[in-house]
Formats: structure tokens, sequence, C-alpha cells
């Protein structure tokens, strides 16, 4: 595994080191071990599966407030996403600052998100499946979100929205003095 920093402090980009041979490619996925050398020290306790039939569909932005906060790893299993995180995190150098990969089933790449991010995807192609491990249980009483086009943000999304849940279209904007959260 190779673990690239981004411009984002804490969050990173998972580039597997498959073998690959006449049959096709192996990879490991995850590896607390190497994972503890950036700060991952909470154990995966949910692994989730998503399948988004259209391209251009939008998931969230999420994340949960503590105490049930949560760090996750995204994959993309097939088709490919922009996928995008922003961070909450009060008194960070980067509060408000978003960060966008492509994560696809050709590249393996995978998002590591630290506690205190938000996340969401755009899918660039159909029928795009993602795997998602996380840290703690999801609590639906510990939900937030921020918009998908919330101008305190700005995020460039890379296509014309096609399709995106009632609840997530309809969050509300942050609030111009927002200063971050604490996820301490």
């Amino acid at each position: 595994m190779n673990i690239v920093k981004t411009p984002l402090q804490y969050a990173y980009i998972i580039e597997t080191e498959p073998f690959v041979d006449h049959r096709g490619k192996f990879a490991r996925i995850y590896c607390h071990k190497e994972l503890e050398k950036i700060g991952h020290h909470k154990r995966i306790v949910q692994i989730n599966h998503s399948l988004t039939r259209q391209k251009g569909a939008i998931r969230g932005m999420h994340f949960q407030y503590p105490p049930k906060a949560e760090s996750k790893i995204v994959k993309c299993l097939s088709g490919s996403v922009f996928d995008v995180i922003i961070d909450l995190r009060r008194y960070s150098p980067t509060l408000l600052q978003w960060h966008g990969a492509i994560l696809s089933a050709e590249n393996m790449k995978m998002m590591y998100i630290p506690a205190g991010f938000a996340h969401g995807l755009q899918t660039l192609e159909e029928n795009t499946e993602l795997l998602y491990l996380h840290t703690e249980f999801y609590s639906p009483e510990h939900e937030g979100a921020v918009r998908y086009d919330d101008p305190l943000i700005d995020i460039e999304w890379p296509l014309e929205v096609t399709d995106i849940s009632v609840k997530d279209r309809d969050y509300p904007l942050l609030p111009q003095d927002f200063e971050g959260i604490d996820f301490s």
C-alpha cells in the first residue's frame, strides 16, 4: 500500500500495489499496521456497499457528529466516482476546504477520510459500486450533512447532477459564520 497525503490535513489517498499476472490482479485493501503510521488506530466495525445506477448522480455530503464521529475508507469496486471530502474540524488549518479525487475499479485507489470530514461523491459511470469501511456504527441521531452545492464550500462537480436524493438535496446551507465542529 502506498499512502499519499492530500492537501487536507490527515486525509489520504491509498494506492494499492496489486500483484498482476495472467489471471488478473490481487491487492491488499486494508492493513491496520500500515494505517497506524498515519494515526488510524480504531477498528473497522461496519462495512457498507452501494450501487448507484445513474451517471452524474450525487450521494452526500455526510458525516456523523461526536461521539459517533467516524473515520472511513472508501473503495470503488466497479465504475468510477469523483470522491469528495470537506474538512469540518474547528481550528483545522484546512477548515471548509474540499478535496476531490477519482476512484475507479481500474485505478484501485481508495480515500481515507478521518473523523471530522464530510464525504460524498458523484458517479462518473453507470452502475458504479462502492465499498465503505467505517470505524463507527451508523447512528441516525448523530447524522450530519453539508449540502452538495453549498456556496460556502463551492465544490466543482465534474458533471451535471442527474440524480440526488431529496434528503441530500434539501439539507440547509451552512451559516456564513460557520466556525467548524469540535470533533476532539
